[in-house]
Parts: structure tokens; sequence; C-alpha cells
């Protein structure tokens, strides 16, 4: 069966020009944001394009960043980690959908020192499954043992939070390996991996075009409702530019309640910077967009991590948090 074209000629162009951009952007050190016009504060954010940064779109489709006096300007990624350098040396202001796993080690190793301007998803039921080929022999999670199963990063939160559902019942773990989001299907399809561990859009893309089979909700308990990302600035960027972190926010919480009272709004603006059909939109299962920030709900997220050892010593998010 025919796959669509997730990593076509055209996503690698993209991936090409915003690493350059990334690399040869220069905002010069951390510093206060620019204002080049109109007297609105520029803002560059890194976004993926996942549903994770949908609050990000809605709020520049709607002019609600405008509206607050800020210039902000989006340059797509591919994975959380692309943005850390650029963010470390202030090339890029904001992170959007970052996956908190990836920044909360590199603030813990000194890389970065980070602040959370805002949430951006929590698991939600069907959001990222793990899915195995339709004719599997693989009925069950105690079937993984030992296969094969991709993530799109080794010793991040899709193995963090999957161990854990294995865990809770008792199974064994299979062998990750690193295949792209945009990749997964072919991989799946082609017999590379035994099962794939997607997040959407690509969970609902690889089911239709596939047939896959859902072997398991990465997003069931004792992971239900986790917090899996956010939008993440630096100490000092936040300390030079709070008000325009707070304007910032304010955008954000205006699109989350826009999504709250038509969650359409979301699966209209999906087209519009990922992969995904319109058609396809209508059946995604969106995660959890939070209204506010919650310190106790993301500490559920490192805890775990001190439980694995993925992190050196204790962090409280609470203390990350720009308010």
């Amino acid at each position: 069966m025919a796959l669509r074209p997730w990593c076509s000629g055209k996503t690698r162009a993209v991936a090409v020009t915003v690493a350059l951009t990334l690399a040869l952007a220069s905002c010069g050190d951390d510093g206060d944001s620019s204002s080049p016009g109109g007297g609105r504060k520029t803002v560059t954010v890194a976004a993926l394009p996942l549903v994770d940064s949908a609050m990000l779109y809605i709020a520049q489709d709607r002019g609600l960043f405008e509206k607050e006096g800020l210039d902000v300007r989006v340059q797509q990624i591919q994975q959380s980690l692309q943005a850390v350098p650029a963010l470390s040396k202030g090339q890029i202001d904001i992170v959007a959908g970052a996956n908190y796993v990836t920044y909360f080690q590199a603030h813990d190793q000194g890389t970065l020192d980070i602040r959370i301007v805002a949430e951006a998803i929590r698991a939600a039921p069907r959001m990222m499954d793990v899915l195995v080929p339709k004719d599997s022999d693989i009925k069950s999670v105690a079937d993984l043992a030992g296969r094969e199963v991709a993530v799109n990063v080794l010793n991040n939160v899709q193995t963090l939070t999957f161990d854990e559902i294995l865990r809770q019942r008792g199974a064994g773990r299979p062998v990750y390996r690193q295949i792209p989001f945009p990749q997964m299907g072919a991989a799946l399809d082609k017999g590379q991996v035994d099962a794939v561990h997607a997040v959407e859009p690509y969970d609902s893309a690889i089911q239709d075009e596939l047939g896959a089979r859902v072997l398991v909700d990465g997003s069931s308990a004792p992971v239900e409702s986790i917090p899996l990302s956010g939008y993440i600035t630096t100490r000092k960027f936040a300390a030079d530019n709070a008000e325009t972190l707070t304007a910032f926010q304010r955008a954000i919480r205006a699109a989350v309640k826009i999504a709250a009272d038509d969650p359409a709004a979301v699966r209209d603006i999906l087209p519009t910077y990922t992969k995904v059909t319109a058609g396809q939109a209508k059946s995604l299962d969106l995660p959890v967009f939070p209204p506010a920030m919650d310190g106790g709900q993301i500490t559920r997220l490192t805890d775990l991590m001190e439980k694995r050892r993925m992190l050196k010593k204790p962090l409280d998010p609470a203390t990350l948090l720009v308010k």
C-alpha cells in the first residue's frame, strides 16, 4: 500500500532551510526583544509541525499576538533537540511544543537555564498509540518484550511514559529504535520494526494508510493526562523581557479559550502548518491544551525522570514557571 509522502523532497528542503535559518539567524545575545516597526516587540519562536504548536498558530492566525503588541516570527523545526543550540545562543527566543524531557535534561546538565512560559499539551486518550501491522502476531503489550519499537528520540518522553505503562502491566521492555515520526509509517510498512510509538497527526495517518492496529494507548494509566510539552525560553530572556512574555502568555491563553469553545479551530489550523489534510484533521484525537500552568502536574513528569535516573538531581518545575 502506497504511503502518503511524509518525508517528501519538499519536507526535506524545508528542514534544510530551517536548519540554515537557525544557524544564520542573528538576534544577538539574549537581550531585549527588538521592535523593528510599528512599536511591536519581535519574538522569534521555533515550532514543531505537531499538534503541540496549535495554540501558537491559532494565536498568530487570529491576530492575538498583534493585539498584544507582538510581532511573532515562527521558524519550523523537526525535533525539539534542534532548537537547543539556537535558544542557548539567543538566536530564537521561545521553543513552542518543546519536549519537556529534552529541556529538563539540558537544564539539569547545565546546557540551558530554562523557564516555562506556558504549557503546550498534556496527554489525552488516543493522541499517541503503539501501532502494529494489521496482520502482526503481536496481540498484547507482553508480546512486545524484545521486539523492535520505533520512537522519535531514544531515551526521551516516549520511552519514559511507555516503560511506565509496561511496568504497571508487568510486561517486559522492547528494543527501541530511533526513527523520525515522518518515517515511521514506511518503516512499519517495510517490516523494519515490529511496532511504532506514534503521536498525532502521524498516529492517525499510519492507521489510515496502512490499516495499522492500535496495540495500546500511549496515554493510558499511569501516565494519563501527564504534561508532555511546553513553551520554553531561557532564564535571561525571561528576566529581560518580562512584559513581552506576559503579553505572549495572554495571547496563548486567548487561543486556548478559542480552542476550548470551538475545537474545530484546532482542526482547521492543523493543515496550515502540518502535513495533515483537512479530512484527516477532522478525525484526529486531540491532546489537552491547558488553560494555565500547573507545576504540580509537571512534577509528575520530573518524578518519572528521577525514577528512571534521567536527571542527576531533583528538579522542581514550579521554580521554572514564568509568572
